[in-house]
């Protein structure tokens, strides 16, 4: 393991410490001090390059001279130090592989992760990120080599195995002049740890780098870096591998494909197509080889997909009991033809029967539960929006099917359905169209009341504009 900062790509961040340390050695962390104390140190702010002086591509080219008449100036302190990064890296020849990775399991099962923590009262949420993260460490128990680092000692190429496999994150912070900046704190010896542990050391390493409480040893020992610039909505990125690491995997915005961007949602929903994001894994070509890259990733795709019971692995890490819906396994994948189907019982005909009813009963008393107070008193609600009360419990709801419910709602089953009926008939708007006579009419309105065709959304003076517009005809009609 590396014990020097400077040479990891948390070098800016440490040379911002450096810098507090030489204007006020009291300014920074014990731990910060010792290390610069015991001589590793970074540029010094009076010099532009310090004594450090950037790998050009070609050191057989004359230097440029400075152009004139436009605005020049000295790359200095942190800067300075990503420079000699980036020129650095440019000796490590990587290769990159991408996936496209469906979606539609992974934010399923967040959510219903989220929902079962927050009803259990555990604090905090799962992110993609976590999960995506997790899943990373659990195929590279199976694909270490993506861990393999490279080094030229005496002129003699070695291959690194490091001991341990370690993820560095890279978070986003804003330093204390307002300026932004990256740094790549690393969960030691992730592969090690179960979800719940691995969940803890992720947010106990954001939340010291957005506090700039980060120390020294935070910093090193990266073997496997993961970034997200999907956050910001870049479909697919190739980042720089920084010396002394294997493998860097970036994650892409999560949508549906660019084809069916302006799609509606109904027409989505009848596609059945699901969002998709990249994953890219860009690797030391040296050690690492397009096969075991693309392996690797295939590897972390299926464990998105449910596969090795991944989600309810990390349920029972987290010590919590989620009702087993259809496994990955399971589930067939588009274009997979279908053996044949198991017989249809009394049983699971009422199961489907009482599906339907409670559909009923939200089209039609939904807007009991709506919540329509600006002051916000609580609905007067309705027993029949409760699904136990006649008896569908979410193992029951899991197992009907959305097809044979008539919704346009998103979601392959009840279960997943169901919050989104709930949104749309007991949100902040109430409907009431089960009263008409005019069968067609009643269809055509559930359809795009629930499909979301018609909802547009809309800035502050636009919504306010058709609230007064409303009062009016309101005022109209009932006086």
């Amino acid at each position: 393991m590396d014990p020097n900062p400077f040479e990891t790509a948390n070098a800016g961040f440490a040379q911002v410490v450096y810098e507090e340390f030489l204007r006020d050695p009291g300014s920074v962390s014990p731990e910060w001090r010792r290390l610069f104390e015991s001589g590793v140190v970074g540029l010094t702010p009076s010099e532009p390059n310090g004594t450090e002086t950037p790998v050009e591509p070609d050191a057989g080219q004359p230097s440029e001279a400075l152009p004139e008449g436009v605005g020049v100036e000295p790359i200095t302190g942190p800067a300075a130090r990503l420079v000699t990064n980036m020129m650095d890296s440019l000796a490590v020849p990587t290769a990159t592989s991408f996936r496209d990775v469906p979606v539609l399991e992974l934010e399923r099962r967040r959510r219903e992760l989220n929902e079962t923590r927050a009803a259990a009262g555990q604090p905090g949420k799962i992110s993609y990120t976590h999960l995506i993260g997790h899943a990373l460490m659990v195929a590279a128990r199976s694909h270490s080599v993506m861990a393999h680092s490279f080094r030229t000692v005496d002129r003699v190429p070695y291959r690194i195995t490091p001991s341990v496999i370690s993820l560095g994150l890279a978070v986003d912070i804003q330093r204390k002049d307002g300026s932004r900046g990256l740094v790549v704190p690393v969960i030691r010896d992730a592969t090690s740890k179960d979800f719940s542990e691995f969940y803890d050391a992720y947010e106990e390493l954001v939340a010291k780098a957005r506090s700039h409480r980060l120390m020294p040893d935070d910093f090193v020992g990266a073997t496997i870096t993961l970034t997200n610039p999907g956050g910001l909505g870049t479909v697919g990125s190739v980042p720089r591998l920084m010396a002394h690491q294997g493998t860097i995997v970036a994650v892409g915005a999560i949508g549906y494909p660019v084809a069916f961007a302006a799609s509606d949602r109904s027409q989505l929903d009848a596609l059945r197509l699901s969002k998709v994001m990249t994953l890219t894994s860009t690797y030391d070509h040296r050690v690492i080889q397009g096969a075991e890259s693309g392996e690797f990733l295939r590897e972390v795709d299926r464990l998105l997909q449910g596969g090795d019971d991944f989600y309810e692995r990390v349920a029972t890490d987290l010590g919590l009991v989620i009702p087993s819906s259809r496994s990955a396994e399971g589930r067939a994948a588009p274009g997979t033809p279908q053996g044949p189907a198991p017989p249809i019982t009394a049983e699971h005909l009422a199961h489907v029967a009482a599906g339907m009813a409670l559909v009923k009963a939200l089209r039609t008393f939904g807007h009991r539960a709506a919540r329509l107070d600006p002051l916000g008193s609580p609905p007067i609600g309705d027993p029949s929006l409760e699904p136990a009360s006649i008896g569908l419990t979410p193992e029951i709801m899991a197992s009907i099917p959305a097809d044979v419910l008539r919704i346009a709602v998103p979601g392959e089953t009840l279960a997943d359905a169901l919050h989104h009926l709930e949104a749309t008939y007991c949100g902040t708007i109430a409907y009431e169209v089960e009263h008409i006579d005019n069968h067609d009419e009643r269809v055509w309105l559930r359809q795009v009341i629930e499909s979301g065709a018609y909802r547009a959304t809309m800035a502050p003076e636009e919504q306010r504009r058709l609230l007064a517009r409303l009062s009016q005809v309101e005022t109209l009609e009932q006086f």
